[in-house]
């Protein structure tokens, strides 16, 4: 993933135009003394998916497939960013996954080829469970009779 001044590069000869996406800056939750009271650094990246003109249909119908709970009713794509100190490197950060988990939205799994196993990895398997089977009979009680 590359962030260029005007756009994001995702993968696969994709790429968005960084006006497509914006940012709300918050104050971040949890521990940091001032810091956390008083700068905004949280950062929450807004993505209109729907009305990208960047992205295709498909692309579009399978990021709502794969990433469908985080898009709102309208189509909206939400990412969060609080990992950081500053504002700067939650953006940054954020722009990061947002590449990667559109980039993994998008790739196509490969068709699964269907394989048998070999007659001699059925004898092998057949033999160790032979031997395995000797194994426990050995460790049974000896009886009297």
């Amino acid at each position: 993933m590359m962030v260029s001044d005007k756009e994001l590069v995702i993968g696969h000869g994709l790429s968005l135009p960084l006006k497509e996406i914006s940012f709300q800056f918050s104050r971040s939750g949890g521990a940091g003394g001032q810091n956390v009271n008083k700068v905004n650094t949280k950062v929450t990246l807004r993505f209109d998916l729907l009305g990208s003109p960047s992205l295709s249909e498909e692309q579009k119908a399978l990021i709502r497939a794969r990433l469908g709970s985080r898009l709102t009713r309208d189509g909206i794509f939400h990412l969060d960013s609080s990992e950081h100190r500053t504002q700067l490197a939650n953006r940054e950060a954020a722009l990061q996954r947002f590449a990667a988990l559109l980039n993994s939205a998008l790739q196509v799994a490969r068709p699964r080829k269907k394989t048998r196993p070999s007659r001699r990895a059925k004898e092998r398997r057949i033999q160790s469970k032979k031997e395995r089977g000797q194994l426990k009979l050995k460790r049974r009680k000896v009886s009297d009779s």
